[in-house]
């Protein structure tokens, strides 16, 4: 049986030692980019979402950190982290491992993190990988955004999003198989490169299994909400 986290140890050494090991023709960099900070409208509640990332390192050689969640009245509803370290295989694309924890809602789990990262011809952003956790549990999922230029300024981007586990997860409420997709719309206009405020739809949906636990609960299954949100790096 695999021990997510007693392989974090070595798993954190594998990343420092490649960015201590920096040259100065080679120098370690660092940015943060918040791709989605948004509030969602859907009736009585508003939820409040992130989506950001950093990374600092090398040309091939990174360790990043990735983070989402939501939060609404007053406390965190959904919140996952990922801490992995990242080796550039060919342009434009990274091999990325580590560790990824869902620290909400309870019970939290922790996974082996394997994906790749990076960008396919015709300029589709690609992140997708596969999770290793205790028990046996194996999940997937694969991220696709598209970026569609009207002006150097004002940008529409379509965005997919689908997860998929490989056993029923009674306490997180997880089905097996295709477990939810959502599918999300912004238009940006871009004041400065480094900031743009955004408008735009998402729609979520949960699937088998997923479902069920979720009409057990009295939750919808199928949400479309309308968003305003702001998009940052530095």
């Amino acid at each position: 049986m695999i021990n997510v986290k007693t392989l974090f140890p070595l798993f954190f050494s594998l990343i420092v030692l490649p960015v201590i090991a920096g040259v100065k023709d080679d120098p370690v960099l660092a940015k943060m980019m918040v791709n989605q900070l948004e509030i969602r409208d859907i009736g009585d509640d508003n939820i409040t979402v992130w989506d950001a990332q950093l990374w600092a390192g090398q040309d091939l050689q990174k360790l990043w950190l990735k983070s989402e969640g939501e939060y609404t009245n007053g406390a965190t509803e959904e919140s996952e982290l990922q801490v992995l370290y990242s080796q550039a295989v060919a342009p434009y694309w990274d091999v990325q491992f580590g560790w990824r924890g869902d620290l909400k809602p309870s019970p939290d789990r922790h996974w082996l993190a394997l994906g790749v990262q990076g960008l396919t011809p015709y300029y589709f952003e690609i992140d997708t990988a596969l999770f290793v956790g205790n028990h046996g549990r194996v999940a997937a999922r694969i991220e696709a955004e598209y970026e569609l230029l009207f002006t150097q300024q004002l940008i529409l981007s379509p965005e997919l999003e689908m997860n998929f586990f490989s056993k029923d997860d009674v306490e997180t409420e997880t089905g097996s198989g295709l477990s939810d997709l959502e599918a999300g719309l912004r238009l940006r206009y871009e004041i400065r490169r480094e900031i743009a405020p955004y408008i735009g739809v998402n729609w979520s949906r949960k699937v088998g299994k997923t479902a069920d636990f979720a009409r057990d609960e009295g939750n919808s299954v199928d949400i479309t909400e309308i968003l305003i949100g702001i998009r940052a790096w530095f």
